[in-house]
């Protein structure tokens, strides 16, 4: 099944790197005009220049999206490039392994700020730019939305946070024609959250042996699966959290916080 998003403008926060970079490429590959934007100014910079190369046009920002000021700078400026938003993907996230009791206030403050407020930042800024009807809006979430792991207790409370927003917004913007979804990724190689989370061979073997399917997944698994959520086959679907995990958040998560403990001596 080909997928074109020829001539469609798709924006990426978070889009200079991992599953979100990822996203970003297989966008451009089919087609899109991209923005993408995260903090660092060499990633995005980066990320242009392997966008460039599919002969689309690609700019990019450097913003923090715990600054809603900046967000809506970003949003507004891609605007005045690329015209309507026809793909937004929020992916902006910050995690690592710690107890509860091991976790100071502002680190915990840290990823509600990147994940769950940043996410209302990015649906709030980009609203007025959204093609209507027609626009498709991806929070990228996490197993951790809705399966309780050990060590991870503040990107819990995020995700599950990033989620109700998702569901939420599918039902007020849902008049307007905007269909709004999450992508859980499960264990994905190649990434900063797994370089966190399975530090060592040992935890990643173990990762992959408790997925269903047995294997990690990949970015492009994350990247097919938002262009079908944007495409015209995924046009009655809204409010949805997708899994694409291998089956994992059906029970082999849980073996994660074990392996975790062990690492940290817990």
């Amino acid at each position: 099944m080909k997928i074109s998003f020829e001539d469609k403008t798709v924006v990426v926060i978070g889009g200079t790197s991992g599953i979100n970079l990822g996203i970003a490429e297989k966008f451009a590959e089919s087609g899109a005009k991209l923005s993408v934007a995260s903090r660092s100014d060499d990633k995005v910079k980066n990320a242009v220049e392997v966008l460039s190369k599919y002969k689309n046009k690609a700019i990019g920002f450097a913003g923090d999206v715990r600054d809603y000021s900046k967000v809506e700078d970003i949003l507004k400026k891609t605007y005045e490039s690329l015209g309507e938003i026809d793909v937004l993907v929020s992916g902006a996230a910050g995690n690592f392994p710690a107890p509860a009791n091991g976790i100071s206030s502002n680190g915990f403050k840290a990823v509600i700020d990147i994940d769950l407020v940043g996410t209302f930042h990015v649906m709030r800024s980009a609203y007025p730019y959204l093609k209507k009807p027609g626009a498709s809006v991806i929070n990228i979430s996490a197993p951790q939305a809705y399966v309780p792991i050990e060590l991870q207790v503040h990107v819990c409370a995020a995700k599950s946070g990033v989620d109700m927003i998702t569901k939420v917004l599918a039902m007020e913007w849902g008049e307007d024609g905007i269909r709004v979804n999450s992508i859980s990724p499960g264990p994905i190689a190649d990434t900063e959250g797994m370089k966190r989370l399975a530090p060592t061979e040992e935890i990643l073997k173990a990762t992959a042996e408790s997925v269903p399917l047995k294997r990690i997944g990949t970015k492009s698994d994350i990247a097919k699966t938002a262009m079908f959520l944007s495409s015209e086959h995924a046009s009655y679907i809204s409010g949805t959290v997708v899994p694409v995990d291998g089956g994992w958040a059906l029970g082999g998560a849980s073996s994660l916080s074990a392996e975790m403990k062990k690492l940290f001596q817990l």
